[in-house]
């Protein structure tokens, strides 16, 4: 998808538009061209994430995440679970800073608040500011493609932005793939949790997304594009009109890659959006759209449900991203959650 389009006439805003919004609503992945973040900046961003990875462990531990009861850090290949299976990767999370909450608040979803673990500039010179600055960046860009996507369903070009409140929660994730080792995978098939990604890919594939007949396609490499995909929110407010693919990584190669998760506020409500009664007959009509699920919580996976397949679907963006970080995090939880 040519960005620049959305910059255009009103005719060729329109025409891009609905073309967006049938993407999303039946394949829920597209790469985006021509979106005005400089390829040097990207480029910067990945030298950084070299140099980071490159570090000896005892300096990457300086910010382990098992030491943020905010979740946020580095952590060791294997630490993160996707439905209870260790993920093959290494990465480091920052999520918005905004004031730490106590440990019990309640309601337990405020305690993902908190600061950011930083290498200090003698360790990783630029590490913050860069990352902040990705934050920027591509919070920007998340923020035209809501835009995009709210016209396309029918409502105001602000609507969805103006659900997101205060104290928004993004996550930008740093990530190093060691080469999968056989019957694994870099990270195993899901959905994402929350709203809105911005994928730099990389220039290595390994990126999978699972089309509706259950192939597995290989996501091509395409210079300067950032690779787009819904998350589960958006599935769930628009009441299964948009759809959270599954997708994953299996990678021969070393492979970086970074992402960007755009968030709300965690008092977010998920409650429907205000649609037209079309959108709602076309999901009815789809027997894919009526039938497609949500990741299902830690307990749900230990009960047998598949793994996508949950009609669990959380009252707000903080109940969401608690039962993500609970079944994906349990040796953390255990330390700082133990009650």
């Amino acid at each position: 998808m040519d960005w620049s389009r959305w910059h255009g006439s009103a005719t060729e805003r329109d025409a891009f538009v609905a073309e967006l919004i049938d993407i999303c609503h039946n394949v829920g992945f597209f790469m985006v061209v021509n979106h005005g973040i400089e390829s040097s900046f990207t480029t910067s961003v990945f030298d950084m994430m070299q140099d980071l990875f490159a570090l000896p462990t005892g300096q990457k531990l300086l910010i382990d995440k098992n030491n943020s009861r905010h979740f946020r850090g580095w952590e060791k290949v294997g630490s993160e679970y996707t439905n209870n299976r260790p993920d093959m990767r290494e990465q480091v999370d920052t999520w918005s800073e905004h004031p730490a909450r106590d440990g019990d608040v309640d309601p337990n979803y405020l305690r993902l608040l908190g600061p950011n673990q930083w290498l200090p500039d003698e360790v990783l010179p630029g590490f913050k500011d860069l990352t902040l600055e990705w934050f920027a960046k591509l919070g920007s860009l998340a923020d035209e493609i809501l835009g995009a996507l709210s016209m396309g369903l029918g409502l105001t070009e602000d609507h969805l932005r103006n659900l997101f409140g205060e104290e928004c929660m993004s996550l930008t994730k740093f990530i190093h793939y060691p080469p999968t080792p056989a019957g694994a995978a870099g990270v195993n098939a899901h959905h994402d949790a929350g709203f809105l990604t911005v994928l730099a890919a990389g220039q290595t594939p390994g990126l999978e997304v699972q089309s509706p007949s259950g192939d597995w396609i290989p996501v091509p490499i395409v210079p300067d594009a950032f690779v787009i995909n819904l998350g589960e929110m958006l599935q769930g407010i628009s009441q299964n009109y948009l759809v959270a693919t599954p997708h994953r990584v299996i990678t021969e190669q070393t492979r970086f890659s970074a992402g960007y998760f755009h968030g709300p506020s965690l008092h977010t409500s998920l409650a429907p959006l205000p649609l037209a009664e079309s959108f709602a007959d076309a999901v009815a009509a789809s027997p894919r759209h009526t039938a497609a699920g949500f990741m299902a919580q830690a307990a749900e996976t230990n009960a047998g449900v598949a793994d996508m397949s949950s009609e669990h679907m959380p009252d707000t963006y903080g109940s969401q991203l608690w039962n993500y970080f609970r079944r994906s995090y349990p040796d953390v939880v255990a330390k700082h959650y133990s009650s």
